[in-house]
């Protein structure tokens, strides 16, 4: 038997279904060689794990049973399948895992590579089907030049087949370069197409080795990532987009597998910077910031909270923390007194659109451009906030002192607004953003909090408790059916 766990509710939902296969997505026989069974059934029996979490992105959902009974058959480990992750499916659901108390966990399908350090990990990315010779021939096309330095990316699908394209093209291109997958930690595995950091070389004599989203590049000494040309094999997505945001300053051109056409990437990364930008002038305007949890997988993500929360009061605006699953249009709606929002989050769900939003969602590194005067905005673009923490690559700390009444001019309303920066510890009760509010009788704020002046001046403020004034009745037998059409309707009609 094999239980289906699912984490979006508040409560813990496990029951037990019957694992008998009557419709499968894919054949049977291609189960094995599409979801490496094999090789998660050597990685389960070599390490005695016996309880065992099977994480599945909605689209693979259809052959979860399927691989589960076979997992099971040939280990002696009970599964789990973890479904509806509370935030993105790239991202390695440990919570979800804890929850059933399972030893390790199976990621299956797309990923974002983000470390993950609570339980044991394997990757299955699965083998999408790659025309090596007609990706290869649109490769010549869009880069003509034999002596182009170029680097291969591709979305973690097609990472079985990387190493024939290379073979195909390293002859006629010698300065052709391949990315390879790299994540952190001790307890992450994948069959052949990824490797730990620790296992990793720094680099060799002649190489300048660069780790990013998940990815090794080797370069030659000498030469920066500017010098490179970048070719990506994979669909349109968030991988590519935050590849062309961050290393804006390197061509981009790309294959799509389904399609099997290759273009040279043309969409305008200034336009989508300056959005960036302006979203930045919201921060910079606000006085009230929500930090989204995006995230409780990724590494690190506590440290960044704490961080975001001093720099957030060191420019004297208040913060307040929101932990709500899947983002939406009605859940941030109903916060109107946040001015803007922080989401915190893997990199490839870093970058949301909020166009639709009633406030603007920025990521961590826009929000330190808005609050810390010594960041300043450059054509290095962060999408990952470990990036942005001590010791990481973009790191700029906090200065000890500013002098108040530092003024400037929005660039939104053209209002000159004032900066006043506090050295006070955030931690100090007296100066935290989700003090308790003092009310007197008359249930007016006591303590001058932005928040609590929001609500005290609403109309309607939520439900009353009145304990103790409502009298206690006996449960009633409700109506049955849907909205449209209850039973008793029906039947008096």
């Amino acid at each position: 038997m094999t239980d289906a766990f699912s984490s979006s509710s508040e409560t813990v939902i496990q029951r037990s279904v019957d694992v008998t296969v009557k419709i499968n997505n894919t054949p049977v026989g291609k189960l094995d060689q599409l979801y490496e069974i094999k090789e998660t059934c050597k990685f389960i029996s070599e390490h005695k794990y016996e309880r065992v979490a099977l994480q599945f992105p909605d689209e693979l959902l259809v052959d979860s049973v399927a691989v589960a009974e076979q997992i099971s058959e040939n280990t002696n480990a009970k599964t789990f399948i973890l479904a509806d992750t509370s935030y993105g499916s790239c991202c390695v659901d440990e919570v979800a895992g804890e929850h059933v108390g399972a030893d390790c966990i199976v990621h299956y399908g797309r990923a974002c590579l983000s470390p993950s350090r609570r339980l044991p990990l394997m990757y299955v990315f699965g083998k999408r089907v790659l025309d090596v010779e007609k990706c290869s021939a649109s490769f010549r096309e869009l880069h003509p030049d034999l002596q182009s330095h170029v680097v291969v990316l591709y979305d973690v699908g097609y990472a079985h087949a990387i190493n024939d394209l290379v073979a195909l093209l390293s002859s006629e291109y010698p300065n052709l370069v391949s990315s390879e997958l790299v994540v952190e930690g001790e307890q992450c595995y994948s069959h052949g197409s990824i490797r730990r950091r620790s296992d990793s070389c720094s680099s060799d004599q002649d190489q300048d080795v660069v780790h990013q989203f998940g990815r090794r590049l080797s370069l030659k000494r000498g030469l920066n990532l500017t010098d490179y040309s970048m070719f990506y094999v994979g669909h349109e997505g968030p991988t590519l987009r935050n590849y062309m945001m961050c290393w804006n300053r390197c061509s981009f051109s790309s294959f799509d597998p389904t399609t099997m056409t290759g273009r040279a990437e043309s969409v305008s990364i200034n336009r989508a910077l300056m959005k960036r930008y302006y979203a930045i002038e919201r921060a910079k305007d606000a006085n009230v910031v929500g930090i989204l949890v995006g995230t409780l997988g990724v590494a690190d993500y506590l440290v960044i909270i704490q961080q975001l929360k001093e720099t957030i009061h060191r420019a004297g605006k208040k913060s307040y923390i929101f932990s709500m699953g899947k983002l939406n249009v009605p859940k941030l709606a109903n916060f109107l007194e946040i001015d803007i929002f922080v989401l915190i989050a893997c990199p490839e769900n870093s970058l949301l659109d909020s166009s639709e939003f009633f406030k603007p969602v920025v990521t961590p590194y826009e929000m330190e451009v808005a609050c810390n005067k010594d960041r300043v905005w450059s054509e290095d673009y962060v999408v990952d906030f470990r990036n942005l923490l001590p010791g990481g690559l973009n790191h700029v700390p906090l200065s000890e002192h500013h002098e108040d009444g530092d003024t400037d001019v929005s660039l939104i309303t053209g209002a000159l607004r004032s900066q006043s920066f506090s050295n006070s510890d955030p931690k100090d009760s007296t100066h935290r953003s989700s003090s308790v509010v003092l009310r007197n009788q008359t249930m007016t704020v006591a303590n001058h909090n932005s928040a609590a002046s929001f609500l005290a001046a609403r109309s309607w403020q939520g439900l009353e408790q009145r304990l103790g004034e409502t009298p206690v009745v006996k449960a009633l037998k409700g109506r049955r059916g849907i909205a449209i059409a209850y039973e008793e309707e029906g039947a008096s009609s």
